[in-house]
Protein backbone atom coordinates (compact mmCIF):
# COMPACT_ATOMS: atom_id res chain seq x y z
CA UNK A 1 0.00 0.00 0.00
CA UNK A 2 1.03 3.23 -1.05
CA UNK A 3 1.91 5.71 1.84
CA UNK A 4 -0.73 8.25 3.20
CA UNK A 5 -0.17 11.35 1.85
CA UNK A 6 -0.87 15.02 3.65
CA UNK A 7 -4.02 15.63 1.93
CA UNK A 8 -5.66 12.32 4.19
CA UNK A 9 -6.95 12.86 7.73
CA UNK A 10 -7.68 10.16 10.26
CA UNK A 11 -10.98 11.37 11.50
CA UNK A 12 -11.21 11.34 15.66
CA UNK A 13 -15.11 11.05 15.93
CA UNK A 14 -14.58 7.19 13.92
CA UNK A 15 -18.26 7.28 13.37
CA UNK A 16 -19.55 5.04 10.91
CA UNK A 17 -22.25 7.94 10.16
CA UNK A 18 -19.32 10.38 9.43
CA UNK A 19 -19.84 10.17 5.79
CA UNK A 20 -22.63 12.80 4.20
CA UNK A 21 -25.74 11.50 4.31
CA UNK A 22 -25.46 8.79 6.50
CA UNK A 23 -27.40 7.91 10.00
CA UNK A 24 -27.26 5.09 12.67
CA UNK A 25 -29.21 3.96 15.36
CA UNK A 26 -28.92 0.80 17.94
CA UNK A 27 -31.02 -0.44 20.45
CA UNK A 28 -31.67 -3.65 23.03
CA UNK A 29 -35.30 -5.38 21.67
CA UNK A 30 -35.09 -8.60 23.39
CA UNK A 31 -32.77 -10.87 21.57
CA UNK A 32 -29.53 -10.47 23.90
CA UNK A 33 -30.66 -10.56 28.07
CA UNK A 34 -29.23 -6.38 28.21
CA UNK A 35 -27.36 -5.10 25.90
CA UNK A 36 -28.42 -3.77 22.34
CA UNK A 37 -28.88 -6.12 19.65
CA UNK A 38 -30.83 -4.46 16.87
CA UNK A 39 -29.34 -1.75 14.48
CA UNK A 40 -29.56 0.02 11.32
CA UNK A 41 -27.37 2.23 8.76
CA UNK A 42 -29.57 4.26 6.66
CA UNK A 43 -28.51 6.34 3.39
CA UNK A 44 -30.07 9.62 2.63
CA UNK A 45 -30.32 7.92 -1.13
CA UNK A 46 -29.70 4.76 -2.46
CA UNK A 47 -26.16 3.90 -2.65
CA UNK A 48 -23.73 1.85 -4.55
CA UNK A 49 -23.17 -1.42 -2.31
CA UNK A 50 -20.31 -3.93 -2.53
CA UNK A 51 -20.20 -7.05 -0.70
CA UNK A 52 -18.04 -10.27 0.21
CA UNK A 53 -19.55 -12.68 1.79
CA UNK A 54 -18.70 -16.27 3.29
CA UNK A 55 -16.58 -19.52 1.88
CA UNK A 56 -18.30 -21.60 4.35
CA UNK A 57 -20.59 -23.88 2.52
CA UNK A 58 -23.28 -23.32 5.11
CA UNK A 59 -24.97 -19.69 4.85
CA UNK A 60 -26.89 -17.98 6.89
CA UNK A 61 -30.60 -17.02 5.56
CA UNK A 62 -29.74 -13.14 5.77
CA UNK A 63 -26.13 -13.39 4.22
CA UNK A 64 -27.92 -15.16 1.28
CA UNK A 65 -30.75 -13.08 1.01
CA UNK A 66 -28.17 -9.83 1.39
CA UNK A 67 -25.70 -11.76 -1.61
CA UNK A 68 -28.83 -11.65 -3.78
CA UNK A 69 -29.51 -8.51 -3.15
CA UNK A 70 -25.74 -6.57 -3.94
CA UNK A 71 -25.43 -8.82 -6.94
CA UNK A 72 -29.02 -7.69 -8.82
CA UNK A 73 -29.61 -4.55 -7.45
CA UNK A 74 -26.30 -3.29 -7.20
CA UNK A 75 -28.23 -0.22 -4.84
CA UNK A 76 -28.63 0.12 -1.26
CA UNK A 77 -30.35 2.46 1.11
CA UNK A 78 -30.21 0.63 4.63
CA UNK A 79 -29.18 -2.14 6.43
CA UNK A 80 -30.89 -3.70 9.24
CA UNK A 81 -28.72 -6.10 12.18
CA UNK A 82 -29.18 -7.97 14.91
CA UNK A 83 -26.87 -10.10 17.14
CA UNK A 84 -27.43 -12.52 19.83
CA UNK A 85 -29.20 -15.19 17.00
CA UNK A 86 -26.97 -15.81 13.57
CA UNK A 87 -30.47 -16.97 11.95
CA UNK A 88 -27.90 -19.68 10.14
CA UNK A 89 -29.45 -23.58 10.14
CA UNK A 90 -32.72 -22.43 10.29
CA UNK A 91 -34.45 -23.79 7.22
CA UNK A 92 -37.37 -22.25 5.22
CA UNK A 93 -38.43 -20.07 8.76
CA UNK A 94 -35.40 -18.44 8.97
CA UNK A 95 -34.97 -17.52 5.33
CA UNK A 96 -38.76 -16.05 5.57
CA UNK A 97 -37.78 -14.45 8.83
CA UNK A 98 -35.07 -12.20 7.31
CA UNK A 99 -37.17 -11.76 4.44
CA UNK A 100 -39.83 -10.16 6.79
CA UNK A 101 -36.80 -8.30 8.33
CA UNK A 102 -35.97 -6.58 4.63
CA UNK A 103 -39.67 -6.06 4.09
CA UNK A 104 -40.62 -4.21 7.92
CA UNK A 105 -37.12 -2.23 7.43
CA UNK A 106 -38.83 -1.42 3.68
CA UNK A 107 -42.05 0.12 5.06
CA UNK A 108 -40.55 1.86 7.86
CA UNK A 109 -38.29 3.60 5.65
CA UNK A 110 -40.60 4.07 3.15
CA UNK A 111 -38.00 2.20 0.45
CA UNK A 112 -38.33 -0.82 -2.23
CA UNK A 113 -37.46 -4.21 0.10
CA UNK A 114 -34.56 -4.33 -2.90
CA UNK A 115 -32.77 -1.33 -1.75
CA UNK A 116 -32.06 -3.45 2.11
CA UNK A 117 -29.66 -5.64 3.36
CA UNK A 118 -30.03 -7.93 6.12
CA UNK A 119 -27.18 -9.06 8.52
CA UNK A 120 -27.08 -11.78 11.96
CA UNK A 121 -24.72 -12.91 13.86
CA UNK A 122 -25.12 -14.53 17.12
CA UNK A 123 -26.17 -18.49 18.06
CA UNK A 124 -26.57 -20.55 15.12
CA UNK A 125 -29.45 -23.09 14.91
CA UNK A 126 -32.09 -21.33 16.75
CA UNK A 127 -35.15 -19.45 15.21
CA UNK A 128 -35.09 -16.12 15.53
CA UNK A 129 -37.59 -14.22 17.84
CA UNK A 130 -39.20 -12.57 15.39
CA UNK A 131 -41.57 -10.79 17.73
CA UNK A 132 -38.60 -9.71 19.85
CA UNK A 133 -37.52 -8.01 16.16
CA UNK A 134 -40.68 -6.76 14.56
CA UNK A 135 -40.90 -4.59 18.13
CA UNK A 136 -37.32 -3.65 17.75
CA UNK A 137 -38.03 -2.13 14.08
CA UNK A 138 -40.93 -0.05 14.73
CA UNK A 139 -38.92 1.27 17.98
CA UNK A 140 -35.88 1.79 16.02
CA UNK A 141 -34.62 5.65 14.92
CA UNK A 142 -32.00 6.30 13.16
CA UNK A 143 -30.02 9.51 13.93
CA UNK A 144 -27.08 11.68 12.97
CA UNK A 145 -25.48 12.17 16.74
CA UNK A 146 -22.28 10.46 17.68
CA UNK A 147 -24.61 8.96 20.16
CA UNK A 148 -26.59 7.21 17.48
CA UNK A 149 -23.43 5.98 15.88
CA UNK A 150 -21.93 4.65 19.29
CA UNK A 151 -25.05 2.80 19.76
CA UNK A 152 -25.30 1.25 16.12
CA UNK A 153 -21.17 -0.25 17.31
CA UNK A 154 -22.67 -1.56 20.41
CA UNK A 155 -25.63 -3.16 18.62
CA UNK A 156 -23.77 -5.32 16.79
CA UNK A 157 -21.01 -6.64 18.94
CA UNK A 158 -21.35 -10.43 20.65
CA UNK A 159 -17.94 -11.97 22.56
CA UNK A 160 -16.45 -8.96 21.70
CA UNK A 161 -14.85 -6.59 24.66
CA UNK A 162 -14.52 -3.24 22.61
CA UNK A 163 -16.27 -1.48 19.52
CA UNK A 164 -14.26 -1.30 16.14
CA UNK A 165 -14.74 2.12 14.28
CA UNK A 166 -12.35 4.30 11.51
CA UNK A 167 -12.80 7.04 9.57
CA UNK A 168 -10.59 9.05 7.08
CA UNK A 169 -10.90 11.93 4.89
CA UNK A 170 -9.54 12.35 1.85
CA UNK A 171 -9.20 15.59 -1.01
CA UNK A 172 -10.86 14.16 -4.36
CA UNK A 173 -11.68 17.26 -6.96
CA UNK A 174 -11.18 19.50 -4.88
CA UNK A 175 -14.02 17.91 -2.31
CA UNK A 176 -13.89 16.07 1.02
CA UNK A 177 -14.59 12.53 0.96
CA UNK A 178 -15.32 10.66 3.84
CA UNK A 179 -14.48 6.49 4.09
CA UNK A 180 -16.17 5.27 7.36
CA UNK A 181 -15.76 1.51 9.18
CA UNK A 182 -17.25 -0.13 12.03
CA UNK A 183 -17.00 -4.24 12.42
CA UNK A 184 -17.78 -6.75 14.76
CA UNK A 185 -15.79 -9.91 15.55
CA UNK A 186 -14.14 -11.72 18.03
CA UNK A 187 -13.84 -15.52 17.32
CA UNK A 188 -14.69 -17.96 14.78
CA UNK A 189 -12.70 -15.57 12.53
CA UNK A 190 -10.68 -16.97 9.58
CA UNK A 191 -12.13 -14.99 7.01
CA UNK A 192 -12.09 -15.90 3.28
CA UNK A 193 -13.82 -14.35 5.04
CA UNK A 194 -15.39 -14.46 9.50
CA UNK A 195 -18.52 -14.31 12.63
CA UNK A 196 -17.11 -11.11 11.44
CA UNK A 197 -19.35 -8.32 10.03
CA UNK A 198 -18.05 -5.16 8.42
CA UNK A 199 -19.63 -2.03 7.33
CA UNK A 200 -18.27 0.55 5.66
CA UNK A 201 -19.95 3.75 4.36
CA UNK A 202 -18.75 6.52 2.21
CA UNK A 203 -20.10 9.34 0.41
CA UNK A 204 -17.90 8.81 -2.59
CA UNK A 205 -19.18 9.29 -6.08
CA UNK A 206 -18.21 5.53 -6.96
CA UNK A 207 -20.26 2.86 -9.42
CA UNK A 208 -21.03 -0.21 -8.04
CA UNK A 209 -18.38 -2.32 -10.73
CA UNK A 210 -15.40 -0.21 -9.35
CA UNK A 211 -16.88 -0.38 -5.51
CA UNK A 212 -16.81 -4.39 -5.89
CA UNK A 213 -13.54 -5.40 -7.56
CA UNK A 214 -11.67 -2.43 -5.14
CA UNK A 215 -13.63 -4.28 -2.51
CA UNK A 216 -12.57 -7.29 -3.31
CA UNK A 217 -8.71 -7.10 -4.22
CA UNK A 218 -9.44 -5.35 -0.43
CA UNK A 219 -10.28 -7.98 0.93
CA UNK A 220 -7.20 -10.19 0.08
CA UNK A 221 -5.16 -8.21 2.17
CA UNK A 222 -7.00 -7.14 5.07
CA UNK A 223 -9.89 -9.13 5.90
CA UNK A 224 -8.92 -12.30 4.55
CA UNK A 225 -6.26 -12.10 6.34
CA UNK A 226 -6.70 -12.37 9.86
CA UNK A 227 -7.57 -15.45 11.60
CA UNK A 228 -8.17 -16.01 15.47
CA UNK A 229 -9.35 -19.68 15.58
CA UNK A 230 -9.03 -21.14 12.05
CA UNK A 231 -13.13 -21.27 12.34
CA UNK A 232 -14.85 -19.84 9.19
CA UNK A 233 -18.49 -18.34 10.17
CA UNK A 234 -21.66 -18.86 8.63
CA UNK A 235 -22.83 -15.36 8.41
CA UNK A 236 -19.26 -13.37 7.60
CA UNK A 237 -20.66 -10.30 5.48
CA UNK A 238 -18.21 -7.52 4.76
CA UNK A 239 -21.02 -4.74 2.71
CA UNK A 240 -19.79 -1.36 1.96
CA UNK A 241 -22.06 2.31 0.74
CA UNK A 242 -21.00 4.72 -1.66
CA UNK A 243 -24.07 7.34 -1.90
CA UNK A 244 -22.11 9.88 -4.05
CA UNK A 245 -23.02 12.91 -1.71
CA UNK A 246 -19.55 14.43 -1.82
CA UNK A 247 -20.15 15.48 -5.46
CA UNK A 248 -16.75 14.55 -6.49
CA UNK A 249 -16.01 13.60 -10.78
CA UNK A 250 -17.28 9.41 -10.00
CA UNK A 251 -14.07 7.11 -8.82
CA UNK A 252 -12.33 4.83 -11.78
CA UNK A 253 -8.89 3.20 -11.75
CA UNK A 254 -8.39 6.27 -14.26
CA UNK A 255 -9.03 8.92 -12.09
CA UNK A 256 -5.88 10.93 -11.63
CA UNK A 257 -6.95 10.61 -7.70
CA UNK A 258 -7.58 7.00 -7.34
CA UNK A 259 -4.60 5.73 -5.67
CA UNK A 260 -4.95 7.86 -2.73
CA UNK A 261 -8.80 7.10 -2.35
CA UNK A 262 -7.81 3.05 -2.92
CA UNK A 263 -5.24 4.04 0.06
CA UNK A 264 -7.59 5.22 2.13
CA UNK A 265 -10.05 2.71 1.64
CA UNK A 266 -7.78 -0.03 2.18
CA UNK A 267 -6.84 1.90 5.46
CA UNK A 268 -10.14 1.42 7.05
CA UNK A 269 -10.27 -2.20 5.98
CA UNK A 270 -6.62 -2.63 7.47
CA UNK A 271 -8.24 -0.84 10.79
CA UNK A 272 -10.57 -2.84 10.92
CA UNK A 273 -9.13 -6.43 10.66
CA UNK A 274 -6.48 -5.57 13.23
CA UNK A 275 -8.75 -4.56 15.50
CA UNK A 276 -10.60 -7.71 15.11
CA UNK A 277 -7.81 -9.36 15.39
CA UNK A 278 -6.06 -7.69 18.49
CA UNK A 279 -9.74 -8.20 20.09
CA UNK A 280 -9.73 -12.44 20.08
CA UNK A 281 -11.69 -14.20 22.34
CA UNK A 282 -9.44 -14.04 25.68
CA UNK A 283 -6.69 -12.45 23.46
CA UNK A 284 -4.11 -10.36 25.45
CA UNK A 285 -2.07 -9.73 22.56
CA UNK A 286 -2.19 -8.95 18.61
CA UNK A 287 0.21 -11.04 16.43
CA UNK A 288 1.92 -9.86 12.88
CA UNK A 289 3.44 -11.90 10.77
CA UNK A 290 5.10 -10.39 7.57
CA UNK A 291 6.54 -12.99 5.05
CA UNK A 292 9.10 -10.88 1.81
CA UNK A 293 10.68 -12.74 -0.53
CA UNK A 294 8.16 -15.61 -1.79
CA UNK A 295 7.24 -17.13 -4.98
CA UNK A 296 4.15 -14.39 -5.14
CA UNK A 297 2.45 -12.06 -3.19
CA UNK A 298 -0.09 -15.21 -3.17
CA UNK A 299 1.69 -17.18 -1.46
CA UNK A 300 3.89 -15.06 0.91
CA UNK A 301 0.04 -13.97 2.30
CA UNK A 302 -0.43 -17.76 2.58
CA UNK A 303 2.51 -18.44 4.73
CA UNK A 304 1.96 -15.33 6.99
CA UNK A 305 -1.69 -16.84 7.83
CA UNK A 306 -0.12 -20.15 8.40
CA UNK A 307 2.21 -19.05 10.90
CA UNK A 308 -0.14 -16.47 12.61
CA UNK A 309 -3.06 -19.06 12.50
CA UNK A 310 -0.79 -21.87 14.17
CA UNK A 311 -2.63 -22.83 17.59
CA UNK A 312 1.15 -23.58 18.70
CA UNK A 313 2.90 -20.23 17.61
CA UNK A 314 -0.52 -18.43 19.52
CA UNK A 315 0.19 -20.36 22.48
CA UNK A 316 3.81 -19.64 22.72
CA UNK A 317 3.34 -16.09 22.10
CA UNK A 318 1.11 -15.67 25.23
CA UNK A 319 3.51 -17.63 27.02
CA UNK A 320 6.24 -15.46 26.47
CA UNK A 321 8.25 -18.14 24.88
CA UNK A 322 10.78 -17.80 21.95
CA UNK A 323 10.20 -20.98 20.00
CA UNK A 324 10.93 -20.12 16.87
CA UNK A 325 11.13 -24.09 15.56
CA UNK A 326 7.08 -23.05 15.47
CA UNK A 327 7.28 -20.73 13.28
CA UNK A 328 9.89 -22.10 10.85
CA UNK A 329 7.37 -25.53 11.16
CA UNK A 330 4.38 -23.54 10.11
CA UNK A 331 6.26 -22.40 6.96
CA UNK A 332 6.96 -25.79 6.36
CA UNK A 333 3.76 -26.85 5.92
CA UNK A 334 2.16 -23.50 4.52
CA UNK A 335 1.92 -25.95 1.14
CA UNK A 336 4.39 -22.84 -0.47
CA UNK A 337 7.78 -22.97 -2.45
CA UNK A 338 10.54 -23.11 0.46
CA UNK A 339 14.26 -23.35 0.45
CA UNK A 340 15.01 -24.61 3.87
CA UNK A 341 18.14 -23.31 3.93
CA UNK A 342 17.59 -20.34 2.90
CA UNK A 343 14.93 -19.16 5.51
CA UNK A 344 15.98 -15.67 7.87
CA UNK A 345 13.30 -15.17 10.54
CA UNK A 346 13.29 -12.74 13.06
CA UNK A 347 10.90 -11.95 16.41
CA UNK A 348 10.54 -7.90 17.03
CA UNK A 349 13.74 -6.57 15.94
CA UNK A 350 15.98 -9.86 16.82
CA UNK A 351 17.26 -12.44 14.37
CA UNK A 352 16.52 -16.17 15.26
CA UNK A 353 17.13 -18.10 12.15
CA UNK A 354 19.82 -17.23 9.09
CA UNK A 355 19.64 -19.28 6.17
CA UNK A 356 17.68 -21.87 8.27
CA UNK A 357 19.70 -22.21 11.15
CA UNK A 358 19.72 -21.08 14.61
CA UNK A 359 21.07 -17.69 15.49
CA UNK A 360 22.19 -17.15 19.11
CA UNK A 361 20.02 -14.24 20.93
CA UNK A 362 19.34 -13.18 24.37
CA UNK A 363 16.39 -14.78 26.13
CA UNK A 364 15.85 -12.64 28.41
CA UNK A 365 15.57 -9.46 25.87
CA UNK A 366 13.07 -11.64 23.77
CA UNK A 367 11.31 -13.21 26.67
CA UNK A 368 10.85 -9.29 27.50
CA UNK A 369 9.66 -8.16 24.25
CA UNK A 370 7.11 -11.00 24.12
CA UNK A 371 5.32 -9.57 26.47
CA UNK A 372 4.14 -6.59 24.26
CA UNK A 373 0.77 -6.20 23.72
CA UNK A 374 1.83 -6.67 19.72
CA UNK A 375 3.93 -8.68 18.81
CA UNK A 376 5.82 -8.84 15.38
CA UNK A 377 7.50 -11.81 13.71
CA UNK A 378 9.12 -11.78 10.08
CA UNK A 379 10.41 -14.03 7.33
CA UNK A 380 11.96 -13.96 4.21
CA UNK A 381 12.28 -16.83 2.46
CA UNK A 382 14.57 -15.93 -0.32
CA UNK A 383 12.86 -17.14 -3.45
CA UNK A 384 10.97 -14.30 -5.41
CA UNK A 385 9.59 -10.80 -5.09
CA UNK A 386 6.61 -11.74 -2.38
CA UNK A 387 5.06 -9.63 0.00
CA UNK A 388 2.12 -10.26 1.97
CA UNK A 389 0.89 -10.29 5.65
CA UNK A 390 -1.59 -11.28 8.54
CA UNK A 391 -2.67 -10.71 11.75
CA UNK A 392 -4.00 -12.42 14.02
CA UNK A 393 -3.86 -13.38 18.37
CA UNK A 394 -2.49 -15.74 20.98
CA UNK A 395 -4.35 -18.35 22.47
CA UNK A 396 -5.33 -18.27 25.96
CA UNK A 397 -6.75 -19.87 28.76
CA UNK A 398 -9.73 -17.66 28.68
CA UNK A 399 -10.65 -18.50 24.71
CA UNK A 400 -11.08 -22.36 26.22
CA UNK A 401 -13.58 -20.76 28.88
CA UNK A 402 -15.58 -18.36 25.94
CA UNK A 403 -16.05 -20.87 23.91
CA UNK A 404 -17.28 -23.55 26.10
CA UNK A 405 -19.70 -21.55 27.66
CA UNK A 406 -21.28 -19.86 24.34
CA UNK A 407 -24.41 -20.48 24.77
CA UNK A 408 -24.77 -20.56 28.65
Amino acid sequence: MAQIVESVKKLTSESIIAPKGFSAAGIHCGLKHKKKDLGMIVSEVPASVAGVFTTNAIKAAPLVLTKETVYTNEKMQAIIINSGNANACTGTQGMADALQMQQLTAEKLGISPQLVGVASTGVIGEIMKMDKVVTGIDMIQPGHTLENAIDFAQSILTTDTVMKNTAYAVEVDGQEVIIAGVAKGSGMIEPNMATMLGFITTDANIEQKELQALLKKTTDTTFNAITVDGDTSTNDTVLVLANGLAQNNPLTPEHPQWSVFEDVFVKVAEDLSKMIAQDGEGATKLIEVTVEGAITDEEARKIAKTVVGSPLVKTAVFGCDANWGRVICAIGYSGCTIDPTNILIKIGDTTVVEKGEPIPFSETELTAYLKNHEVKIYANLHQGDGVGKAWGCDLTYDYVQINATYRS
